[in-house]
């Protein structure tokens, strides 16, 4: 193999390994720059509106911190994504998968519903095993908890979006083009379980497991759709239903969601329940995700098989688009029934 072979496959394209190399780098320096003009605003934002002890999600002034760090993640993520699709492959921003296309409600709403379904079975599980109990919010705090619902929802919504460009985004989807599903799965979902090790009250084994599943339920959520809108319903109605409704910690943390609907109380074992991290940190959790996981390989396969079979006419050995073709592929995409 020549230095040549070792950066451009044999059609002239760029590998798929340095492509995602050099979306890493650019989403690095996109989110250096963009934290330093953001401190200029959030410090404004304080400025106006400073914090309130007791206030919704614990203060304004935090509420607002979460909301300004999603939209640099977010922002980072997606420009991101945009320069690598267009620069190295020529793709536009439906690409992606965030364009309104037809069914993106849908794929929305879908997703929404299965996450809390998902979450309701995997705390029944650890309810039915003894580990949790509940207790439901009473009348007096219906305002309150009518605030959690609303604006927990809207920082779930941005903080699932953010992860979902970062890691369902360009890096899995240059990787599907290329044909490499299960490496893009696998590249993923490792580093999107790493981040969160990072989180308040790690159960290291647990978390980590479970969370690289839940990655890959959240690709194989994207492959099924080629669409983000789908895991990202399926994200953030899971993260909303943990710690808004049942009043769990979601990834160990706790403040997200002050008065939520219901209140949970940890029993034990920790095995089970997962402890001060959460029910994410459980095997109830576990079990869940090891059944989409033996599932999602019937799916991933699937998936391959779809993707061949739309992308063969338009694209070349290495899954690269042919860009006289680009347009008649794009359109198919963006309208499937």
């Amino acid at each position: 193999m020549t230095l040549k072979q070792v950066f451009i496959n044999p059609v002239g394209r760029l590998r798929s390994g340095w492509r995602i190399l050099i979306f890493v780098f650019i989403f690095i320096g996109l989110l250096f720059v963009l934290s330093t003009a953001l401190r200029v605003a959030y410090a404004l934002a304080l400025m106006v509106a400073p914090g309130r002890a007791g206030g919704t999600l614990g203060g304004l002034a935090g509420y607002v911190q979460n909301i300004v760090f999603r939209l640099l993640f977010l922002a980072a993520a997606l420009a991101a994504g945009y320069i690598c699709s267009r620069w190295l492959e020529g793709l536009p921003w439906r690409a992606l998968g965030l364009s309104l296309h037809v069914g993106w409600l849908r794929d929305l709403l879908i997703g929404s519903g299965i996450g809390i379904a998902s979450l309701a079975l995997a705390t029944a599980i650890a309810t039915a095993g003894g580990g949790l109990s509940f207790t439901i919010s009473g009348r007096s705090a219906l305002l309150q908890v009518g605030q959690t619902l609303i604006f927990s929802g809207m920082l779930f919504i941005l903080a699932a979006l953010a992860e979902e460009a970062l890691f369902r985004g360009y890096p899995l989807q240059t990787l599907t083009r290329a044909r490499l599903i299960w490496l893009a799965i696998l590249l993923t979902s490792v580093p999107f379980a790493t981040v969160h090790l990072r989180n308040p009250n790690v159960a290291a084994g647990f978390t980590f497991i479970n969370t690289a599943l839940a990655g890959v339920w959240l690709a194989v959520a994207y492959l099924r759709t080629r669409s983000l809108w789908f895991p990202l319903g399926v994200h953030w109605a899971w993260n909303w239903a943990l710690g808004s409704v049942f009043g769990l910690p979601v990834s160990g943390i706790r403040d997200l969601a002050p008065h939520p609907l219901l209140h949970g109380t940890d029993l034990g074992p920790a095995w089970l329940t997962g402890g001060t991290y959460g029910i994410e940190g459980g095997d109830s959790v576990n079990y869940l995700h090891l059944a989409y996981a033996a599932c999602s390989r019937h799916a991933g396969n699937a998936d391959a098989d779809l993707a061949r079979e739309s992308l063969a006419r338009h694209t070349d050995k290495r899954g690269q688009a042919r860009l006289p073709n680009l347009r008649d592929y794009l359109t198919h995409s963006a309208n499937r029934p």
